[in-house]
């Protein structure tokens, strides 16, 4: 390395240490107590303790708060406790000093969610914290359960008085998906919040948006002035996002059998993902500008044609395969799934942006279990050069550029363009330069870390607002009922092999993604 080479790498290492530095949070969030409805669950032992713990680690927990758990099941706070501890033991660099004084903020209340004595008891509780622990009536409510009780939860906080807001102090409420099944229930379960939350209380998460990936959609497109001049119909040919699982429906049967793969994941995670990448530059980066851009992108959604839907929308089921070498269930082999199941596992769905700057430009959208790996990537193809004046030399297309966004395994961002090859004959050769986060400055919040720091700052930029729920699902619905009413839709569902890459007509723009 020469001396001018080694002075530029010097300043761009101290500019990075700068960078890295101003990107650390500085300031804790204000002091609240947190409360997990359905604690007993997988979800709090496997993402929301882990995540408060390594908070905890880096400084991003308030200075005073409390951690709640409640739950149908039968327990004291002291075996709350146990349970929390042996599920955090098994963590990497566990600090037993670090959980002994997370633990003393650690509580438990059994109640039922569909009586209001369980939730009487909590706010009692709620109230003592306030005073040992001074949350200062700050209170976050996280429901950890399944749907179907979440408008009885709703309903019990707001009879016993926990959703007020005073000025001084905030009342959240976090939601899981789904919301909702459809239209008509997403509405349904929004007139019960809104009953006892106003909007800006709720918080309805979507854990993908909080990758470091996804976030960072925005800011490559926004804050880079040679990428945004040609993102629109122009070079851009077409857009593909896909997210791929390698899991079967394991024990989730009886949720997946009422829900399939398009209100699983097209619903949510695929539409954010579909609005980031198309969205329009928001005139401010604060979170209701740039969900109002989000909103407007579902308003534009070509809405979908019966005539055209065969066309459009390419539905599978697994069948038995192997994965990694050994062999697996077939859909319908699975435990509680009926054996005459009709329920998709997998779904590629081509859609259409109608406004100035998509226009023509097809996205394929596409999502499934038991495929042959886990990957989450958006591709973005630029169109071949318009002409080609080395066609007389090469004798070879050239191919368009390709940029490529990695969500899982990698997290990275890469671009592929064309130079010369080494030699004495005129050769194209594709080269690619990326980035990987891995490598990357600073060290990336895990999704429910940053999530549940968010809800804990009220931010909601990361978080679904109603009118995008509704718009989605208004895109969706009719969808959902011509292949679960119209027999010979449903008749059309391809099957496809556990560890293949899906069912046979979806494998050519499958091939795209590589």
């Amino acid at each position: 390395m020469d001396e001018t080479t080694a002075h530029i790498t010097a300043q761009a290492i101290r500019k990075t240490e700068e960078i890295t530095a101003h990107c650390v949070l500085t300031q804790r969030p204000a002091p609240c107590a947190l409360v997990i409805f359905g604690a007993s669950g997988d979800l709090t032992a496997r993402k929301l303790m882990p995540a408060l713990y390594n908070l905890a680690c880096n400084g991003g927990l308030p200075e005073a708060y409390t951690i709640t758990g409640a739950a149908r099941t039968d327990l004291s706070t002291d075996q709350f406790r146990t349970r929390m501890r042996e599920a955090m033991s098994t963590q990497d660099n566990f600090d037993t000093a670090l959980w002994d004084q997370i633990e003393s903020r650690l509580f438990y209340q059994q109640l039922d969610y569909d009586e209001s004595q369980g939730f009487g008891a909590l706010k009692t509780m709620l109230d003592n914290q306030r005073e040992e622990f001074s949350t200062r009536d700050n209170r976050i409510f996280y429901l950890a359960t399944p749907p179907t009780v979440y408008e009885a939860i709703a309903t019990r906080l707001g009879q016993v008085g926990l959703t007020h807001e005073k000025a001084s102090s905030f009342a959240r409420i976090v939601v899981e998906k789904p919301f909702g099944r459809d239209l008509p229930s997403a509405r349904h379960l929004d007139i019960t919040l809104d009953a006892h939350f106003a909007e800006h209380q709720i918080f309805r998460i979507d854990h993908y948006l909080a990758k470091e990936t996804i976030q960072n959609i925005l800011m490559f497109r926004f804050a880079n002035s040679i990428f945004e001049p040609v993102w629109n119909r122009q070079y851009i040919e077409y857009v593909t996002c896909a997210s791929s699982e390698q899991l079967g429906v394991e024990h989730r049967a009886g949720y997946y059998e009422q829900a399939g793969v398009l209100r699983d994941m097209f619903q949510n995670h695929m539409m954010q993902i579909l609005a980031l990448v198309a969205a329009e530059p928001p005139s401010l980066f604060a979170a209701d500008r740039v969900r109002d851009e989000k909103s407007k992108v579902y308003r534009s959604l070509r809405p979908f044609a019966p005539e055209r839907l065969r066309d459009d929308l390419i539905l599978g089921q697994y069948g038995p395969g192997t994965m990694n070498g050994k062999a697996v269930l077939g859909y319908r082999q699975e435990p509680d799934v009926a054996p005459n199941s009709k329920t998709p596992t997998f779904a590629m769905m081509r859609v259409w942006v109608d406004n100035w700057r998509w226009q023509g430009v097809p996205f394929h959208i596409m999502s499934g279990k038991r495929l042959r790996e886990k990957i989450t990537r958006i591709v973005v193809q630029f169109r071949e050069v318009p002409h080609s004046m080395f066609r007389d030399v090469l004798g070879q297309d050239i191919a368009g550029n390709r940029l490529v966004m990695d969500i899982h395994p990698e997290n990275s961002i890469s671009l592929t363009f064309q130079t010369k090859a080494p030699g004495a004959k005129p050769c194209l050769s594709p080269v690619t330069m990326s980035f990987d986060f891995a490598t990357g400055s600073g060290e990336g919040l895990d999704a429910y870390e940053k999530v549940l720091l968010d809800c804990m700052l009220g931010d909601q930029m990361l978080f679904w607002r109603q009118d995008s729920v509704e718009l989605c699902w208004g895109f969706l619905t009719p969808i959902l009922e011509l292949c679960e009413e119209c027999g010979d839709v449903r008749e059309h569902l391809h099957p496809y092999s556990a560890g293949s890459w899906g069912p046979p007509p979806a494998l050519e723009m499958v091939n795209t993604l590589f």
